[in-house]
């Protein structure tokens, strides 16, 4: 807890992959859910298999993230281990204080196995309460 009786999150990154989950007609409620944890102090990463961004999209993007980490360019590729550390490490943190979003299960599988937990995408409701619960305490 924190001094104003508020419980912190234990969790302290969200590494996010992109086609699949950030582009869902609804993503929208992602994008926003990304500021409103990166206002509290959790660090965000984007995590893809692209080979790599061009410069606009890159800016477009870095309101929301706190790194963006395309297999392309790091040479390794979900659901490769390193590439998870890779990000932890790009973030600032241990792989076991982030949490990992694709809408892949073995990407997913990847991340677990890396030590990050890890939500299988379906939905963005589903996800978002999902995230919301890790990051957000419950009212």
């Amino acid at each position: 807890m924190d001094g104003a009786g508020k419980v912190e999150p234990v969790l302290k990154g969200l590494v996010i992959d992109y086609v699949g989950v950030l582009t869902e007609p609804e993503a929208d409620e992602l994008y926003d859910f990304l500021l409103a944890v990166r206002a509290r102090g959790i660090r965000t990463a984007l995590l893809s298999n692209a080979p790599g961004a061009p410069d606009e999209a890159r800016q477009a993007l870095n309101p929301f993230f706190d790194a963006l980490v395309f297999s392309g360019e790091v040479g390794v590729g979900k659901p490769q281990r390193e590439v998870y550390l890779l990000t932890a490490d790009r973030l600032g943190l241990p792989a076991g204080l982030c949490v990992f979003v694709d809408d892949a299960e073995r990407n997913v599988r990847g991340a677990v196995a890396a030590g990050m937990a890890g939500i299988h995408h379906t939905s963005v409701e589903e996800t978002l309460t999902e995230l919301s619960a890790l990051f957000f305490e419950s009212r």
